[in-house]
């Protein structure tokens, strides 16, 4: 019956249902770990995708990390890159207005279910996402936002993109999280360097003393 709903309610939704096994399934997700069988999509993911750089950051971010993640999102996005985000407050929304601003293409990974756009104030943005790329999820369409379904879709995040750029990630965030399965996936770590007096810099800057690369322009991502 819960399988029922669900179809039902992606019909209903315009949401697509697409598997493992389906051709249109990101090419980079296969090449993971324990990619998910089953992937909720609104929009289209094309064979270009497979060049994509995530960007994540704090949700708290200051005006020069969300800066940051808005600049090199649109420059990145102008070389024809995709911008791959989790469409979470803070870097993740910056990111994604970054891409559409270059009018290029950007790929945001859901914690929850269709039904249960996340924030809610994101809901429009969602939208413009979905007609220049596609919003994704690994969750039923009727799954809350709870805390735990984060750092699991990390893994989509890093999974579906080349590298991960952090431009501003305080010693406790998610960022990192996804960082960590970027270097579990075999993928680069990129990093911009933070005031080191900023809480909200000393993850990032963690970082680049243990080895991701500095960055403070494109042509270093590039």
């Amino acid at each position: 019956r819960q399988l029922e709903n669900d179809l039902k309610e992606a019909k209903k939704s315009g949401i697509r249902i697409i598997t493992l096994f389906c051709q249109d399934y990101p090419q980079m997700l296969k090449e993971i770990p324990g990619p998910p069988i089953v992937l909720y999509l609104s929009g289209e993911i094309i064979g270009d995708d497979n060049s994509g750089i995530a960007i994540v950051g704090s949700r708290r971010a200051s005006f020069y990390g969300l800066s940051s993640a808005e600049k090199f999102a649109c420059d990145l996005s102008a070389q024809g890159l995709t911008i791959v985000s989790g469409m979470a407050r803070g870097v993740d929304t910056y990111a994604h207005r970054g891409a559409l601003r270059a009018r290029g293409r950007t790929i945001a990974v859901m914690g929850s279910g269709f039904s249960h756009i996340y924030p809610p104030e994101n809901a429009g943005l969602a939208k413009k996402i979905s007609e220049s790329g596609a919003v994704i999820s690994e969750f039923p369409m009727d799954t809350l936002p709870l805390a735990q379904n984060f750092p699991r879709r990390n893994r989509l995040i890093s999974g579906l993109s080349l590298g991960v750029l952090i431009t501003e990630a305080a010693r406790n965030s998610g960022a990192l999280i996804t960082a960590n399965c970027a270097l579990e996936q075999n993928r680069e770590v990129f990093a911009v360097p933070g005031k080191v007096d900023s809480d909200n810099s000393k993850g990032v800057n963690e970082l680049i003393r243990q080895g991701a690369k500095l960055i403070d322009k494109v042509e270093d991502i590039l």
